[in-house]
């Protein structure tokens, strides 16, 4: 819960109004990650086996016992394999679509829960909203059956999820530039690509606006659309075959400015990060109520 105490008390202040945000693992072997605060959190996909996911979160201190919900962008396998048992040994509700869920695992029926694009939902057991983790869905360009993306907020803090995108859309952009942190993909270098041994039907899969977005492509939207207070940005879901960590980092060090640009690695978790309000931002967060991520508008988004 936030504290009530002087202005003058800026750590304390930080302490409580933050967000620890972690990767187990990003990539087509497996793809899941952590968003949380000191009560509650929530994962996005589960395409990890659970006792991978067990493993990996005891190694970053992380519980499952804190995890209020579990949130599925789509039913591909790497986003699901651990889906159902995490969820049946855990008890924990499943956020998934009707068309997600119809491609996807065999689901616990009463542990499911539907949601809707741009239709916020509030997760944690306080019971004030502005207490608790907010998870915003939108829609995405992938190729499946209903995929989604997310923005994670907390106490005004907002942190992305935002891989498998075929495009980046203005859906992205629209929720990209409200982000203090993010995950983003980064799948793969365009002369690897081009230059690897992918057949052309699954070189035109990735490329052709269904598929990823490529490192030029992640770059463009980081400068484009990069918010003045982004303090972390994760590369994530990078290709095995066409890309390499050091080469898309490199990319965007020489633009990253002031936001700290890591790797999401395919073969282990990250380390846990700490979003929380600069001190230069924060009387902003103290004067104002919780901010949600503006809302899309207008049939242009539909």
């Amino acid at each position: 819960m936030p504290v009530q105490l002087q202005c003058s008390n800026f750590g304390i202040y930080l302490r409580f109004m933050n967000l620890q945000i972690a990767s187990l693992n990003s990539g087509s072997n497996g793809n899941c990650y952590y968003i949380g605060n000191e009560a509650d959190a929530v994962l996005i996909d589960v395409g990890l086996s659970l006792r991978e996911t067990e493993l990996r979160m005891k190694q970053m201190d992380l519980s499952l016992q804190k995890v209020r919900a579990i949130f599925i962008s789509h039913e591909h396998t790497d986003h699901i394999r651990g889906l159902s048992t995490v969820a049946n040994k855990y008890k924990i509700p499943i956020y998934i679509t009707p068309g997600t869920a119809k491609g996807g695992p065999k689901l616990i029926r009463h542990l499911s829960k539907n949601f809707t694009a741009n239709q916020p939902i509030y997760i944690g057991q306080q019971n004030a909203a502005e207490n608790q983790i907010m998870v915003t869905p939108f829609r995405k360009e992938h190729d499946a059956a209903d995929p989604h993306s997310f923005v994670v907020s907390y106490q005004g803090i907002h942190v992305g999820v935002i891989t498998d995108i075929g495009i980046a859309c203005d859906r992205v952009s629209h929720y990209f530039q409200q982000c203090h942190a993010a995950f983003l993909e980064s799948n793969y270098d365009e002369v690897m690509l081009r230059n690897g041994r992918y057949s052309q039907p699954l070189k035109d899969r990735i490329t052709k606006g269904q598929g990823h977005i490529s490192n030029r492509q992640a770059l463009d939207l980081f400068r484009n659309y990069r918010p003045k207070n982004m303090s972390h940005l994760l590369l994530s879901h990078l290709s095995k075959e066409n890309n390499h960590p050091d080469l898309a980092l490199q990319n965007f060090l020489p633009h990253a400015n002031d936001t700290e640009v890591l790797i999401a690695s395919r073969y282990g978790p990250s380390p846990v990060i700490t979003i929380n309000p600069s001190s230069r931002h924060l009387l902003r967060f103290l004067s104002e109520k919780p901010i949600a991520p503006k809302p899309i508008q207008g049939s242009l988004f539909d």
